[in-house]
């Protein structure tokens, strides 16, 4: 099994530090909440993640990849959860530039939440896991420690990137807020939010 782990390495970081819904979402939720904001947002879409890689397993997300109306329902619903995030950002008051000192909170579990709700909304990752995961696996074992152990790469990939890329834009939100950038990127990440959103309406399988 050490053997397919590492193998599989190199593919889960590309997938990881590919740009993404989760990676806007958790710049977004870094310039408003900081660091900790992030985190949650990284959490819940590690729990995404990982759900789906158990639907992989025990076959759930064969349904989803196979079935056009299961798709298309899943689908649907993660581009109305991504537009409906974008415009919450869009529709932010000006208070995040008036005050430059303040820090807009992101309740933790509101963060937690949006992440989850993005990553497990999104059916391109039971496409991804079931294109992918029978290709590391040896004929005849077992599926699901190879699949967990997969997942738990990607996981562990994921809270390493995203924890660095909220890091990197926590520290510089101060020079961002006081030049009077803090709601312009906040309604850049809104605006492509809502971008893939659309995308993801209009995308085929």
């Amino acid at each position: 099994m050490l053997h397919t782990v590492l193998t599989f390495v190199p593919v889960a970081a590309l997938l990881t530090i590919t740009p993404g819904a989760a990676t806007a979402l958790v710049v977004r939720n870094a310039a408003r909440g900081g660091r900790r904001h992030a985190f949650f947002t990284t959490s819940g879409n590690s729990l995404g993640v990982l759900a789906w890689g158990c639907f992989a397993a025990v076959g759930i997300a064969t349904v989803v990849a196979a079935s056009t109306a299961v798709f298309d329902a899943v689908k649907l619903t993660g581009a109305v959860v991504l537009v409906v995030i974008g415009l919450r950002s869009l529709r932010r008051g000006p208070e995040g530039d008036a005050e430059p000192a303040r820090t807009v909170a992101v309740p933790g579990r509101a963060a937690l939440r949006e992440g989850l709700l993005t990553s497990l909304a999104n059916p391109k990752l039971a496409v991804f896991f079931v294109a992918l995961f029978p290709q590391f696996i040896p004929p005849g074992a077992a599926v699901l420690p190879y699949a967990l152990a997969m997942v738990g790469v990607i996981v562990t990939l994921d809270l390493l990137w995203y924890s660095l890329l909220a890091m990197l834009v926590a520290r510089a939100k101060r020079a961002f807020v006081a030049g009077g950038w803090g709601q312009r990127i906040e309604r850049l990440t809104g605006a492509v939010l809502i971008g893939l959103g659309v995308r993801l309406a209009l995308e085929r399988r």
